[in-house]
């Protein structure tokens, strides 16, 4: 099935984090695996947005990233070819309603922010580390650098962005 456009309202931009984290992930996260949804992942998922596009850019200003977790050409063919992501990428790119394949979910990135963050979550899923436990702020940072290799990772905004995103996320989860 071609791509026709997003399968949610976009939210105007910018966007709080505890409306990206209620209208984006917590739905994103609802399409992913049980397996995948945890308080750990709302704050890692949820700081990364906040440090890749602030919430408030769905295409990266002078660049090629698409999405609010700004993903690149070549991070999305990860998430589609890596045997730990690809079949639940193939998944939920048909449940979007887009091809199964990385150029369409780049495109629809842009679009389409619960398909942006299940491709976020996804490209995490892919690292054999398992995600950082709340609060481990330097670790997540870690994780975010292995995972997303920023060009310009800007360290001074993870804290702020790290407790913002902890903030949001009640301690125990969701029940």
């Amino acid at each position: 099935m071609a791509y026709n456009g997003p399968m949610n309202s976009l939210l105007p931009l910018p966007i709080s984090p505890a409306e990206a984290l209620t209208e984006i992930i917590v739905p994103a996260l609802g399409l992913c695996s049980r397996r995948m949804d945890s308080a750990e992942a709302e704050v890692i998922l949820l700081a990364i947005a906040l440090q890749e596009s602030g919430l408030a850019h769905r295409k990266q200003v002078g660049g090629p990233a698409r999405g609010l977790w700004q993903f690149e050409i070549g991070g999305m063919r990860g998430v589609f070819t890596h045997p730990a992501s690809a079949a639940m990428a193939a998944e939920i790119a048909k449940s979007r309603g887009i091809v199964n394949t990385p150029e369409a979910a780049y495109q629809a990135a842009s679009e389409d922010d619960i398909l942006a963050a299940c491709m976020a979550r996804l490209l995490l899923w892919t690292d054999a580390k398992p995600l950082p436990a709340i609060g481990a702020m330097n670790d997540a940072w870690g994780y975010y650098q292995r995972n997303w290799r920023p060009g310009k990772p800007h360290p001074e905004r993870w804290a702020q962005n790290y407790r913002k995103a902890m903030a949001c996320v009640a301690p125990e989860g969701r029940a």
